[in-house]
């Protein structure tokens, strides 16, 4: 019988042209009825899921030989999307709006790329021709009744419509609760979504509801099937003699766990010993939850659905039931525990000299914590007596421990592992689920050990089980983006550093080379900020494709079954190798485990991704509801990020909030991509990553999970500014250091009202961007058409757009230059938007010159000219005849 395999691979051949079930039929010698038809249905199952295409004329083809493109859409809260190709080769393709055709958020989707934009043509657009597979079937959000209707307001901000529900589908919901809906139609054209609400999880003002929320948002499941609590319930509590056969008896040895003050599922154990050789000797100790949870089993189908186990805020939603990840599975202190073994043999620098793998089981003596180990290792602690007493005979161990771990640590630095030290931390809620505090996680010396030994252990199970050849779970992070890893190249020069290599070319070593260089430096946040996010993602994969990150040709995830499916997945692979004498698998086996890897990579990726993103937004629904009654204060904190619509700033304890572009009012600012910066077009003044800032909450939207922040001590703008929108002219006030502008116009005669220092006028201008004017500060100022109300003489302004002449200020302008019957400076900014000095020729019968710098009259170096080269160059200025002109137009 053919397999969907060989349908594919047949298919993407170049000499296949699309074929008709007849056709496949004659080419596949099928002769029996009962073949043909699990061929028809092995068809119509691959087109479903949009692996294959049936044509207007009934043939079969793939998708990407019809210039077709199956992947998923990501969609944006303003409405487009992307579409992820399925081929990870190919680039993601824009969808605009338009051209979503219904498609909503994680949704299978068949796309056509339509044209290309950016350089080179290097972004792809495309639309969505066929929604092959519906990732929503249910939506969480708000309802709203309207008596004879009803609409809910999806939470996911990513769906753009609201779903309509019928009156006799309300199932009793009334307004402003939170339910859950059940899609009967899906968007079409204009047509919103239609459906019935199945589930009410309350009011959302409730306790709990904004959590319960979001994970049915999520679709995390939050009990366990009864076959599922059937078979953890049929787990043993202890272990049995019989079950020892075939383990290596490790009980009296001094082995420990170290995990966190609140951690149940203790899965991983370890020992260091010092060998008479100078060598040491690690052993990384892992719980054999594959014991438990056999292949193909309820609890084994459960663990695969979800794929890991879900940190939240206030609760844990486990992979595997409790009765196992805190029972039997679990490395409690003192009792027996079964357990697979990476011992790994350590000479002086690091180097693993030997390893050896083997099912075990083990008694820890202690369950330790990190706060404790610290106390114990770190020399500059002040531990308490008791505690000292209480671990005596341990210290020694710790220690030793200890100098192993900063031995393997500098063997990863010097191979090239980049190592980001970003701060995590923790909301603490009540228990009504109020945050209440928010602390940072330390990352001490003891928390480092543990993590030099758990990949100490990853890469070598993930090396010895490569070369066996086996199926396996790699944990793969591949080379950054090319176009990505340019830019971050081209933006640290800005900061004088220079990361040796091109491209694709750059070896990691470079990257960590630079983390130490900025140490302790004050552009150390920005460049490892944007740095990380140069980096791709990292994922599961059946193939060893290496860890850029790590810098490691072979890594893998074996260190925490109970909480990650693929490490139960190789764990099972590793004991079921180790009973076959250690030399691979059955063939049989290789085959079936071969064809399964790629799925649960798939899986396990897509399902972690997923955690991550609900953790993520229960942290971030709990800070804005933190910050609700800070409205008013103030923090100290530091730029995070920058883009085009403001800054975002993170406090000391890792709150982060927004200033908007439209809040900083002490000038108008410019975002230059580049130099991931926002400038100001007057002041000059630059913010950028890194920077240190003092703010002020000002608002908070914990529906949104939006705060937003504002700058103490933002002076409002002391000059005005010419706001180009259809032709209309600015009104403009003069500040200091020659700071207004005019707007437009040459047709029609403007307002004036001048006084000394200051300056208002309102013009209705032209789209013709010939004449402008500046509004000067200090002891004159220039009018729209250049007439001086104040200072020693009258004068008259060139036809410069922009810089107003006379006295000692004159205003800022789009462009510069100034003349006169005397001897006037042109105001404003050098040339477009950069402070520099002016370039404007003479519009007058006798000398003029340019202003030093920007400002009137004024010298001052411009960071903003410095920061960027690509602004707007300075233009030339008018002359002799537009100024007759401006004189006829005074006379009239």
């Amino acid at each position: 019988m053919v397999t969907k395999q060989e349908l594919l691979d047949f298919m993407k051949e170049t000499a296949y042209k699309p074929m008709t079930v007849q056709e496949l039929e004659s080419h596949y010698g099928v002769d029996d009825a009962d073949e043909f038809k699990e061929l028809v249905k092995l068809l119509n199952e691959m087109e479903n899921e949009g692996e294959i295409l049936r044509t207007r004329t009934d043939r079969y083809g793939v998708p990407e030989r019809m210039n077709l493109i199956r992947g998923r859409l990501h969609a944006h809260p303003k409405g487009f999307g992307f579409l992820i190709p399925d081929d990870k080769e190919h680039p993601d393709i824009y969808i605009h709006l338009n051209d979503m055709k219904g498609a909503m958020q994680n949704d299978i989707v068949l796309g056509r790329v339509t044209g290309r934009s950016g350089p080179n043509g290097a972004k792809l657009e495309g639309e969505v021709v066929r929604v092959v597979k519906r990732a929503n079937s249910k939506i969480v959000g708000t309802f709203e009744s309207h008596e004879t209707y009803g609409f809910v307001l999806p939470d996911d901000k990513r769906i753009q419509k609201d779903v309509f529900i019928p009156r006799e589908k309300f199932m009793g919901a009334v307004t402003g609760q939170k339910v859950v809906v059940n899609l009967v139609s899906f968007p079409d054209g204009r047509a919103a979504a239609e459906g019935e609400v199945v589930e009410i999880l309350g009011h959302k003002d409730d306790p709990g509801v904004d959590i319960l929320s979001i994970i049915r948002k999520f679709g995390l499941p939050e009990s366990f099937p009864p076959e599922v609590m059937e078979e953890a319930e049929a787990a043993p509590d202890t272990i049995r003699e019989e079950e020892l056969v075939g383990r290596r008896d490790l009980r009296g040895r001094t082995i420990v766990t170290i995990d966190g003050e609140d951690a149940k599922d203790l899965d991983d154990a370890v020992e260091v010993q010092r060998l008479e050789n100078g060598n040491y000797m690690l052993g990384v100790h892992i719980a054999d939850v594959g014991y438990y949870v056999r292949e193909g089993s309820a609890l084994d189908r459960e663990a695969f659905n979800r794929g890991t186990s879900v940190y939240l805020v206030d609760r844990v939603i486990p992979m595997l039931p409790h009765r196992l990840s805190n029972g039997i599975c679990s490395l409690h202190p003192r009792v027996d525990r079964l357990t697979l073994s990476c011992e790994m043999e350590i000479d002086p620098t690091g180097k693993v000299v030997r390893h050896d793998i083997y099912p075990s089981v083990i008694k820890t003596v202690e369950r330790m914590t990190y706060k404790n180990v610290r106390l114990l290792v770190d020399e500059e602690a002040d531990p308490e007596p008791e505690l000292l007493e209480r671990y005596k005979e341990l210290i020694p161990f710790f220690r030793q421990m200890r100098d192993l771990a900063l031995i393997l640590r500098e063997k990863r630095m010097r191979r090239g592992a980049i190592d980001f030290d970003f701060s995590e931390s923790k909301v603490i809620v009540d228990e009504d689920g109020k945050p209440i505090d928010i602390v940072k996680r330390p990352r001490t010396i003891a928390e480092m050990m543990i993590e030099e030994f758990m990949l100490a252990a990853n890469e070598t199970v993930a090396e010895h089980f490569h070369w066996l050849k086996v199926p396996f779970l790699y944990r793969v992070h591949e080379d950054p983006d090319q176009e990505k890893l340019l830019h971050f190249m081209q933006f640290i020069t800005n900061f004088g550093y220079v990361v040796k290599g091109k491209g694709n070319t750059v070896h990691p070593r470079a990257l960590q080379s630079l983390l130490e260089e900025i140490k302790g430096a004050k552009e150390e946040t920005v460049i490892s900020t944007v740095m990380l996010r140069s980096m791709k993602q990292a994922r599961y994969d059946a193939e060893s494709l290496g860890h850029f990150g790590l810098a490691a040709e072979f890594y893998s995830h074996f260190t925490s079954p109970i909480r990650r499916y693929p490490d139960l997945v190789i764990h099972r692979i590793m004991r079921e190798v180790i009973n076959n004498g250690g030399a691979g698998l059955a063939d049989h086996r290789q085959d079936y485990l071969a064809s399964r890897m790629p799925d649960i990579a798939q899986q396990s990726s897509e399902r972690e991704r997923l955690a991550v993103d609900a953790e993520r937004e229960t942290d971030a629904l709990k800070k804005a509801e933190y910050m609700v009654d800070k409205i008013g204060e103030e923090f100290e904190g530091i730029i995070s990020s920058v883009t085009s619509f403001g800054m975002f700033i993170e406090l000391e304890n890792t709150i982060e909030g927004l200033v908007r572009l439209s809040d900083l009012s002490d000038d108008y600012y410019h975002f230059h991509e580049m130099q991931l910066a926002l400038i100001g077009e007057r002041t000059a003044r630059v913010f950028r990553i890194g920077d240190e800032v003092k703010v002020r909450v000002a608002r908070v939207n914990v529906d949104e999970r939006n705060i937003d922040f504002e700058l103490v001590d933002m002076k409002s703008r002391a000059g005005g500014r010419a706001n180009f929108i259809r032709g209309d002219a600015a009104v403009g006030r003069g500040g200091s250091a020659g700071a207004g502008a005019g707007g437009r116009g040459k047709r029609h005669r403007p307002k004036v009202i001048a006084t000394e220092g200051t300056q208002e006028r309102n013009s209705r201008g032209s789209r013709n961007a010939n004449e402008g004017a500046g509004a000067g500060t200090g002891t004159g100022g220039a009018d729209f058409w250049g007439f001086k109300t104040s200072g020693e003489k009258k004068r008259r302004a060139g036809s410069a757009a922009g810089g107003g002449a006379g006295g000692t200020g004159g205003g800022p302008g789009k462009r510069s230059g100034a003349g006169g019957k005397k001897k006037p400076r042109t105001g404003g900014f050098g040339g477009g938007f950069a402070a520099g000095p002016g370039t404007g020729k003479d519009g007058g019968k006798k000398k003029s010159r340019n202003g030093p710098r920007a400002g009137g009259g004024n010298p001052r170096t411009s960071a903003m000219a410095e920061a960027s080269a690509e602004l707007t160059p300075s233009l030339p200025a008018g002359g002799e005849k537009k100024k007759k002109r401006w004189k006829k137009k005074r006379k009239d």
